[in-house]
């Protein structure tokens, strides 16, 4: 098993959300400061409808101003359907694509207005186009440790779907916390049960969490052989479906402070990092 870690900050999901536009501009910066703290993958924005999210509707325009030469950052663009899948496909700059797939019908209607069914269908056309031009689906099993919709649920049925996005030939699939309701024993119950049975497959974790509860969830994954962790940046962004101010992204400087002295995020520029941090206040404390 790798002794490194892969980071993932995740800046479109926190700004997502927000109701005032953020100029692109201003997401220009934001994110070149995370590039040239050598993460070593931005989720930076979504090629998705601007009606659907209007904070992303510029995606395109500020891909055309990010610089990668000096960094081995990977850019990942979230999508929710073929077409989105096709505009992302499209930029050479783009090394991953991510698409929500709920295990939750309830959630994955509101999401992406597909049910599941409907959803694998999307997922599989997607993962053939990723395997014909050299791109990577990272699926986002969201929902994956329980929902608030009365949806059935089980760590098993996640399993169960696992087994069937690896028979498509998917090799990243991030497990999602959404509304920030995983606990230690479902974590390590999961990736237990996924990392040993698929070793050709990466799983991540992709965690929301309340301020107090971020370690414990950390070092369950960790424990059970997760090597790749998403974060914004003092966990902004989060689930609105969580209906908890409190729960939002998993901080990135969290998962830094956790890996870094265990020498296991090698690539990671500390200073840059953290003049990222305090760069986001310039978004964050005045967007909302």
């Amino acid at each position: 098993m790798t002794d490194r870690i892969t980071l993932v900050e995740c800046p479109r999901d926190a700004m997502q959300g927000l109701a005032d536009f953020v100029p692109t501009s201003l997401k220009i910066k934001y994110l070149q400061k995370l590039i040239d703290a050598n993460v070593d993958v931005l989720d930076f924005g979504s090629f998705v409808s601007p009606q659907a999210i209007p904070q992303m509707r510029d995606t395109a325009q500020v891909l055309e101003q990010l610089r990668l030469d000096h960094s081995q950052t990977r850019l990942l663009a979230i999508i929710a359907n073929v077409r989105g899948a096709e505009a992302a496909i499209a930029k050479e700059a783009i090394s991953y694509v991510g698409f929500p797939f709920s295990i939750s019908e309830t959630f994955q209607m509101r999401n992406t207005n597909a049910s599941i069914g409907e959803s694998f269908e999307k997922v599989k056309v997607i993962q053939d186009l990723c395997l014909r031009t050299g791109k990577r689906l990272v699926v986002y099993l969201s929902m994956a440790f329980g929902n608030p919709y009365g949806d059935p649920w089980n760590a098993e049925i996640a399993l169960e779907w696992v087994s069937l996005l690896n028979e498509l030939g998917i090799r990243t699939i991030a497990l999602s916390d959404t509304v920030g309701i995983a606990h230690p024993e479902s974590i390590r119950y999961l990736f237990s049960h996924l990392v040993p049975v698929y070793p050709e497959m990466e799983f991540g974790a992709h965690f929301h969490t309340r301020p107090e509860v971020w370690e414990e969830k950390i070092v369950a994954a960790f424990e059970t052989g997760c090597r790749r962790f998403d974060g914004a940046i003092k966990g902004y962004g989060g689930c609105p479906m969580a209906k908890d101010e409190l729960t939002g992204n998993m901080p990135t400087e969290k998962i830094v402070e956790y890996f870094l002295p265990r020498k296991m995020l090698p690539g990671i520029r500390s200073e840059a990092f953290l003049s990222a941090i305090a760069f986001s206040a310039e978004i964050f404390d005045h967007y909302h």
